[in-house]
């Protein structure tokens, strides 16, 4: 049952963080257009269960007057609506409110803000706090997201953790995208085979998928249903099968360690988590799987 859709508005953002998931950057090239846009709603109504839609990137605010005819439509349509930011426009509270003002009127139900060493050296005052308080101020419900450079600590949540008795990464990184580049070097990491899940997504029923303006439909950040341009939204959601995705099925059964072993992908014996593994299984599987990992950018690839 499809909840929830995200539109990754656009690749491009302010910032070249280094756990980006997506790769995203000034460079990085990719916006939906207002066409486009439409199509995916009219979709969205074919589907039928959709609740919640959520505008992001990238920056979404670098694209404001599109963003904000997004929220419209949303609103018009019934949907609550939702936008991510790193609020690099809150140069001050005053100029924040004027930003945020047309959300506010258009009844957002939520702002989730970016408020982590990634984005600001300062943690007292910065975008985040400056956005923040305006949200607040105008009664936006905010979220604050904090994503905690990686610690080396012991997770005792993982069975297979504690029977090694290994540490294993701390913090709320996640090892996909840009932080398997920056972010990987010097941690601490576990037996390949240890990794015979996907902890993160349900790939068999998902509640929610981001849509890029490529039109691949993410189940995972460079894991696709497949492309709605190509095939329409509302039917490639309900002809989705996990058991016949030639990707998810393997990670449902047995994690990353299956996918590799079932392609006889070469790989290291060791990896800081289970999404390293499957990150890096998926950037060799590329060319094998056009249609389901894409688009290359998000594996830092033109």
């Amino acid at each position: 049952m499809l909840t929830g859709i995200h539109f990754l508005l656009t690749y491009t953002c302010t910032w070249e963080c280094d756990h980006c998931f997506v790769y995203s950057g000034p460079d990085a090239k990719g916006t939906f257009t207002l066409s486009q846009m439409k199509q995916v709603f009219d979709e969205l109504i074919k589907i039928g269960t959709i609740e919640i839609v959520y505008f992001e990137g990238g920056e979404p605010f670098l694209f404001y007057p599109l963003m904000v005819e997004g929220i419209r439509i949303a609103r018009d349509m019934g949907f609550k609506t939702g936008v991510v930011t790193n609020s690099y426009w809150a140069t001050s509270e005053e100029d924040a409110e004027l930003w945020l003002r047309p959300l506010f009127e258009l009844g957002v139900s939520d702002l989730s803000i970016s408020d982590d060493p990634f984005h600001s050296e300062d943690e007292e005052d910065n975008t985040a706090k400056r956005a923040s308080a305006a949200a607040k101020r105008l009664g936006i419900p905010v979220n604050v997201i904090c994503i905690d450079r990686p610690t080396v600590e012991v997770i005792r949540d993982r069975e297979q953790a504690i029977a090694a008795g290994e540490p294993v990464t701390g913090g709320s990184a996640m090892f996909k995208g840009r932080a398997v580049e920056k972010l990987t070097e010097g941690l601490p990491a576990r037996w390949w085979e240890d990794f015979t899940e996907c902890p993160y997504e349900d790939l068999r029923n998902p509640k929610r998928v981001h849509l890029d303006p490529y039109g691949n439909v993410h189940l995972c950040q460079g894991l696709t249903m497949g492309n709605m341009w190509e095939t329409p939204l509302s039917e490639l959601v309900k002809t989705y099968d996990c058991d016949s995705h030639p990707i998810c099925k393997l990670l449902v059964k047995g994690g990353p360690a299956l996918l590799a072993r079932e392609y006889g992908v070469e790989h290291d014996d060791r990896y800081v988590d289970d999404c390293h593994f499957c990150y890096l299984v998926r950037l060799a599987l590329l060319d094998k799987f056009p249609k389901y990992l894409a688009p290359r950018q998000v594996y830092g690839l033109e």
